[in-house]
């Protein structure tokens, strides 16, 4: 049984506890801190689990196999650093640091330990659908692949949401997903600029972000974060031999009233929710018998910080930015194609 100590008891820090200690198999939480000292203990209480009073403490406790770091993104490189110190598994929720060089400190690190501890809560990867389309793309059945369309869609975004933001919160997920995807890095970011919609007052929304792959491969990602009618992710690749889809937004179809509609999900928990579970499922059981982590790596969350910069230069300068990587350790070696 893998003891786990969570590191942030928020909303995304108790739907995780909820998920390891209701859902999931193999798993229990034994530890848990937070800024908020109440709420950590409140949530402790109700699982039966200690409340420390920092995450430093509970890193090195002897009831914890592994760490979740759930807190707000700036303490993330303290947190990770210091599980690696400690020699213990750590999964991060993006980002892995708020910086590029902090994401590459973290990758030093693990580097020098010489195996993999960490890994960043990149979804996108654990979800049927994209899983689905991955396997058509690597089954050869498109020819080589050409171009990819991509929207990500919100209903809303809160009123402190920044025209950078489209990049760095919400874009960052086609980001490694692209990379996943077609197991090459990207090499240089456009952003475009459309027609501003109203429904944003005065944030630049959308976005249309162009990247540019190592093989050539194009794709595009549009940015739409108050487009009203819900959360709608989509992606469609075109290769040289036909073209491949994600699938319908919902698995039931209404027809009443005479029409028939696909229901949209309200936000990214309803769209994403299976995927959080097989996310960390399989985190638990890749550390069974003292294993390694094998989804995201910290150089996965180095190069989406990278590719995320680059984006926002973009998209302050209107040129395209190319997108340098720092050398790639030999531990990450193949990392994107994993």
């Amino acid at each position: 049984m893998l003891r786990v100590g969570v590191i942030g008891t928020g909303m995304i820090g108790q739907d995780h506890i909820r998920r390891m200690t209701s859902v999931l198999a193999g798993v229990r939480v034994t530890a848990v801190t937070d800024v908020d000292a109440a709420v950590a203990a409140s949530v402790a209480a109700s699982i039966g689990a200690a409340s420390f009073p920092d995450g430093a403490s509970l890193i090195v406790s002897d009831d914890v196999d592994a760490v979740v770091v759930c807190s707000w993104g700036p303490t993330h490189e303290e947190y990770v650093l210091a599980a690696i110190a400690a020699g213990k598994p750590v999964f991060c929720e993006k980002p892995l640091a708020t910086t590029a060089a902090a994401c590459l400190r973290i990758v030093e690190a693990e580097a020098a330990f010489g195996s993999r501890l960490v890994q960043v809560g990149y979804m996108r990867r654990y979800d049927a659908s994209y899983r689905a389309l991955k396997a058509v793309l690597d089954r050869g059945d498109l020819g080589a692949p050409l171009m990819m369309h991509c929207a990500h869609r919100n209903a809303s975004v809160p009123g402190f949401y920044s025209r950078e933001m489209a990049i760095t919160d919400t874009a960052v997920h086609e980001i490694d997903m692209v990379r996943w995807m077609f197991g090459e890095e990207i090499t240089a970011v456009r952003v475009l600029t459309p027609r501003r919609s109203g429904n944003g007052g005065d944030l630049q929304d959308p976005l249309l972000l162009i990247f540019e792959l190592e093989s050539g491969v194009l794709v595009d990602v549009e940015t739409s974060v108050n487009i009203r009618y819900g959360y709608d992710i989509r992606g469609e690749i075109v290769g040289e031999n036909g073209t491949a889809a994600l699938g319908s937004l919902s698995p039931v179809q209404v027809r009443v009233a005479g029409a028939a509609s696909d229901p949209v999900p309200a936000d990214w928990r309803e769209r994403f929710l299976r995927a959080y579970d097989v996310e960390f499922q399989e985190w638990i059981d890749s550390l069974a018998g003292g294993g390694q982590p094998v989804g995201p790596s910290a150089w996965d969350g180095y190069a989406a910080a990278v590719v995320s910069d680059a984006g926002v230069a973009a998209l302050r300068g209107g040129e395209r930015v190319p997108v340098v990587l720092a050398s790639q350790p030999a531990l990450y070696r193949a990392e994107v194609a994993a």
